[in-house]
């Protein structure tokens, strides 16, 4: 039994792992289209970076760039799609998609969202803000992120609760910007993208062991979809 538990758990973690290196390849398709070089591409760079850190075999990350720069002859033709809604306990949420068939998509939304609610476009986008999200560390130790944020342009920043990071929070349009900037001022970019913050999120005090269970099993279950590249939920913490 014991055997069979842990050949279990290693098919779950190789599900996960790709599950990872499929919404990053398409990442990097599209950013590719703008340039293979990553010296030349600020975002490609960035998740080249990115796909290092979660050791992305070398093949499956030159495939990917050149698939997006369009030098394999193949078409990319991924279109990025927004759905709105809530998932049990009225918890609001944004679900980013980059599909190459949205009559697919679509329909397994809806299965998905049974749970919670599906709403049409704009019901929910109302209460969240469109923000450049930028994670990132110190490179040194005494690296003050509150400094950091003033001084490259950010409007603001969230402390991470365990591992030391910190997501600084800009304008969509400075997200470049203020990314180039960080490193100068002590931090360095793990990764950088566009998203959504919930301006009035569900507290998890206010629901019990129960119901958040309920909420991480559907966010769960919405994230396992190949087609979900981005969750954006409005709950607290």
């Amino acid at each position: 039994m014991g055997a069979q538990w842990k050949a279990k758990g290693k098919e779950l973690a190789a599900n996960a792992r790709g599950r990872v290196f499929g919404k990053l390849s398409k990442d990097i398709m599209i950013a590719a289209r703008s340039g293979a070089d990553p010296a030349a591409n600020a975002r490609l760079r960035l998740l080249v970076e990115q796909a290092r850190k979660v050791s992305m075999p070398k093949d499956t990350l030159d495939r990917a760039i050149k698939k997006g720069a369009g030098l394999t002859g193949e078409a990319v033709n991924f279109e990025h799609v927004i759905y709105e809604g809530y998932a049990p306990h009225r918890v609001p949420l944004m679900v980013e998609c980059l599909t190459d068939n949205v009559n697919r998509t679509a329909p397994e939304m809806r299965v998905l969202f049974r749970k919670g609610q599906l709403g049409t476009s704009g019901s929910v986008a109302w209460d969240f803000d469109h923000v450049g999200m930028i994670e990132a560390e110190p490179a040194a130790k005494g690296a003050d992120a509150e400094v950091a944020a003033i001084e490259a342009g950010a409007q603001d920043f969230e402390p991470g609760e365990e591992d030391g990071s910190t997501t600084f929070l800009t304008d969509p349009a400075d997200l470049d910007l203020v990314s180039r900037a960080l490193p100068t001022h002590g931090f360095t970019v793990l990764s950088a993208k566009l998203g959504y913050k919930a301006k009035n999120p569900v507290d998890p005090a206010s629901l019990s062991a129960e119901q958040l269970e309920e909420v991480e099993a559907f966010l769960a279950a919405i994230d396992s979809n190949d087609d979900v590249q981005n969750i954006f939920a409005g709950l607290g913490g």
